[in-house]
Order: C-alpha cells, then sequence, then structure tokens
C-alpha cells in the first residue's frame, strides 16, 4: 500500500498542481495504485480558493484516488453560508470570519468574485455566486483517514481518547494538548494546522505544513514498504526519526 499526503493548502493551486504532479512521477516509478490524502485547509489566505476546489472535486468526479479531508478554514464559508451570524469556537478572538484579516476571508471571496461589504449583503453575495456543490462538498469533507501506518486528521487528536470519540473541534482546531503529548498514540498522527519549517517527524506525529499560507512550500510525503520519505524535485528524501520513535 502506497499512500501520499499533502500538507495545508490554503488557496495555492499552482503549489497543489505542482505537488499532483510529482506525486503522480513518484507514484509511476513504483509501479502506481498510490492514494493522495490531502489533510485539510483547502481555503483562505491563498489567490485562488475556488480553483482549489474546482480543482480536487474535479479530480475525485474523474475517479482519481484523493481523498481531502476537513481542516479549520474549510469550515468558514459554507457555515458563513447557512448561519451568517457564526463564529467558530475555536477562535481566540471571538471575532467573525469576515471581520478577522489573518484569516483570509477576502481572499477566499474575491476568488468567487464577492468582495466583502456589511455581513448581510455580503451573505447575499456569497449565495449568488459560489456553487451550492461547493458548499455541500466543503461541508462533506470527511475528518480523519487511518491507514495501517498512520492516521491522517487536520489538526491532532485528544491524547488517550478513541478515535470514534474525537470530536470535530478538536480534530481540526487542537494544538495544546496535542503537541506537547509525547505518548505513543498506537499509530503515527499525520497533520497540518499548525505550521513548521519543515516537515518533521516527533516520535508519534508528522507535522507536514510548512506554510504555504505564509510563503512556504507545499510539502508531500509518501508512505510504503521502504519508509517515510518526503518528496522533492530531485525524487525521494528520507524523513529522519527520532530515536525514542514509538511508532514507525
Amino acid at each position: 500500500m502506497r499512500t501520499y499526503a499533502i500538507g495545508d493548502i490554503h488557496g495555492h493551486i499552482e503549489l497543489l498542481r505542482a505537488a499532483h504532479e510529482l506525486i503522480a512521477r513518484d507514484d509511476a516509478a513504483h509501479g502506481g495504485g498510490g492514494t493522495v490524502v490531502h489533510v485539510g485547509d483547502l481555503l483562505d489566505r491563498g489567490p485562488d480558493s475556488r480553483a482549489v476546489v474546482e480543482h480536487l472535486m474535479r479530480g475525485q468526479a474523474e475517479g482519481r484516488p484523493w481523498i481531502v479531508l476537513r481542516g479549520n478554514h474549510d469550515r468558514f464559508l459554507p457555515r458563513f453560508a447557512v448561519e451568517p451570524g457564526w463564529i467558530d469556537p475555536g477562535l481566540s478572538s471571538g471575532r467573525h470570519w469576515l471581520d478577522h484579516e489573518s484569516l483570509g476571508a477576502a481572499e477566499t471571496l474575491a476568488a468567487y468574485g464577492v468582495e466583502i461589504r456589511d455581513h448581510v449583503r455580503t451573505h447575499a453575495d456569497v449565495l449568488r455566486a459560489v456553487p451550492k456543490v461547493h458548499l455541500r462538498w466543503l461541508s462533506a469533507l470527511p475528518l480523519w483517514h487511518l491507514i495501517p501506518q498512520a492516521l491522517f486528521v487536520h489538526a491532532g487528536i485528544r491524547p488517550g481518547v478513541d478515535l470514534s470519540q474525537q470530536t470535530e473541534h478538536d480534530l481540526v482546531w487542537i494544538r495544546k494538548g496535542f503537541l506537547d503529548d509525547p505518548s505513543d498514540h498506537g499509530v503515527l498522527v499525520v497533520h497540518g494546522h499548525t505550521p513548521v519549517g519543515k516537515v518533521t517527524h516527533f516520535g508519534n506525529r508528522l507535522a507536514i505544513d510548512t506554510g504555504a499560507a505564509y510563503g512556504g512550500p507545499l510539502s508531500a510525503v509518501v508512505f510504503d514498504d521502504t519508509g517515510l520519505h518526503l518528496l522533492t524535485e530531485g525524487g525521494r528524501e528520507p524523513i529522519p526519526v527520532p530515536a525514542n520513535a514509538a511508532v514507525m
């Protein structure tokens, strides 16, 4: 079984296409049949969230083995469409998506031809401009994907809680209590959400958000029977595993 994973995209369609090309070349060189997992945060901050959604939806419709998980940023747009006053409880600022400049709502809406005005008019514009099929697809994205080697999730998990009992809030928002927990989770947790300077193995988790939202690269990794590797233009690079790693 060969599984690839791509970090947080944040509207960077060209970086996503380049990552898919890297994966396609690697997969073909190793016999094909690989699955690609995207760990969420498709939207916000980057230049073309609409193109990212359309690219991923088209690939799935064509039968590509692409799994797309839900990130915290992927909740804002579809939730605004049905409940315009909603404020995500994960936001420590307590501010609305439209009013929090650093969240990237303006960039996402601009990709759909919508300019932020007051909430009422912006909501009407979103209902007019954003295809309902996009909103339904975003709302239905799964929260996790499990393979024998790893659990893929956007932000992380609540340690000690069975996967079936994990809350959506933790799966898309958690930092404290997960990032600082060294315990064996029973499987390697592969996540984005918290940017790192490079793909990093922490023993019980693998962080793959390398800051595409802030000018960093969009990283792709591969799991197969040869181990765990980072994909680069020059080929596969082994990802260092800490000596005290509990898994993989």
